[in-house]
């Protein structure tokens, strides 16, 4: 009854796909999860201390809606270091709680209602929602292994309609783990410079691949002046339950974000930005030691599951493997599904991250080695009764 009240873009939602099996996961004993994209690693200790110790000298107050000066000051030296890009700390980055605020602040101020923004698949499930619940519609262009599931030009050439706001991308991949060539990057760009778009830039996973170097969108010539880029310390640094992102975009684009932040949350948590300040200032070593233990990972589950005949894309990012299995004769859900119920590993189904996931399920390698081992087995016993 009480449902009538609630806006119908809410109600037309599609649930996350992967929560419904969490969800189910939460009443069962002896699960392996390879399914939360969550590091298993703590935070690392001298981030710990720093909001400690913020706390214990009073940091209990609210910041500047931008967020504190000398962290976004510290972010504007972490990409010019990185990436080379410049971005003036006083008016072209904003603190967020998480990336997720960041991009909802993205979608909300740059979509009227009705317009569209091209989303290559699959992709993180929040991207599609995000559009929706901004008013705006989202237009997925599915992606394929072949072309290491990153979007051809002519596929976005095709999806643009005069309706077309934006592109939003999200490399490093969740959940396909693929990291894109400079080329393959500059292709996108000429379709948002050809006909004038915005590209939203999830980031969040940058500090994490493997082999193969991590490329800023924005840092693609022309590009700057028309992407929202996204980042933050979830992924590289373990800080997921601290909730601190950003975003950075040129001036004018940033006040339409700063106008819907300051509005909806004043500002992101004190103590979790003074803990960020310090990931930034001495926080290489632990992401070093992490990308080391996920790369490791990353070989045990890429080579375990392809020797147990489920082909897998070789994720070159983030901490996702992405095996096809469709040599079991079941779709991506039926198997999620009887894996949980028949050996307790929990993995997602593919189509929960859009068009061009089905038949594949993603698989965390953000877990511990010897859960891992043990997953594969399982997976091993799995695949033979059904193979």
């Amino acid at each position: 009854m009480s449902q009538k009240y609630l806006a119908s873009r809410i109600v037309n939602l599609k649930p996350s796909g992967i929560r419904k099996f969490f969800d189910i996961v939460a009443t069962m004993t002896d699960v392996i999860s390879l399914g939360i994209g969550e590091p298993d690693f703590d935070t690392p200790d001298p981030i710990i201390q720093a909001g400690i110790q913020a706390l214990q000298r009073g940091a209990t107050h609210y910041t500047s809606n931008l967020g504190l000066y000398e962290l976004r000051e510290k972010i504007s030296e972490h990409l010019e270091q990185r990436y080379g890009l410049h971005y003036d700390p006083a008016t072209e980055i904003i603190i967020t709680v998480g990336v997720s605020e960041a991009l909802y602040l993205a979608a909300t101020a740059i979509l009227n209602p009705g317009e569209e923004v091209i989303i290559p698949t699959p992709c993180f499930i929040s991207y599609q929602a995000e559009v929706i619940m901004a008013g705006g519609k989202a237009v997925e262009v599915p992606t394929c292994v072949e072309d290491q599931f990153i979007p051809r030009k002519a596929a976005l050439e095709a999806a643009v309609t005069p309706q077309t706001k934006a592109i939003l991308i999200g490399y490093p991949s969740n959940p396909t783990g693929s990291v894109p060539t400079r080329e393959a990057l500059v292709d996108i760009a000429r379709v948002a410079e050809e006909h004038d778009l915005v590209v939203i830039s999830d980031e969040i996973y940058d500090q994490l691949v493997y082999g193969v170097p991590h490329i800023s969108f924005p840092s693609i010539p022309g590009m700057k002046e028309r992407t929202i880029l996204l980042g933050g310390f979830s992924k590289n640094y373990a800080m997921t339950g601290w909730r601190i992102g950003y975003a950075a975009a040129p001036a004018e684009l940033l006040k339409g974000l700063v106008r819907i932040h300051q509005y909806t949350i004043m500002s992101a948590p004190t103590v979790a930005q003074k803990a960020a300040l310090e990931a930034l200032t001495g926080g290489a070593p632990h992401v070093e030691a992490m990308r080391e233990e996920y790369n490791r990972r990353r070989k045990l589950i890429v080579n375990g599951l392809n020797e147990l005949g489920l082909p897998t894309f070789e994720p070159r990012g983030a901490f996702y493997a992405f095996p096809n299995v469709a040599v079991t004769g079941m779709d991506d859900e039926t198997f999620a599904q009887k894996l949980l119920e028949e050996e307790r590993v929990a993995v997602v189904p593919g189509s929960a991250f859009g068009a061009g996931g089905e038949g594949f399920v993603r698989c965390s390698y953000a877990t511990a080695y010897p859960q891992i081992e043990e997953a594969l087995q399982r997976i091993y016993r799995f695949v033979q009764r059904h193979g």
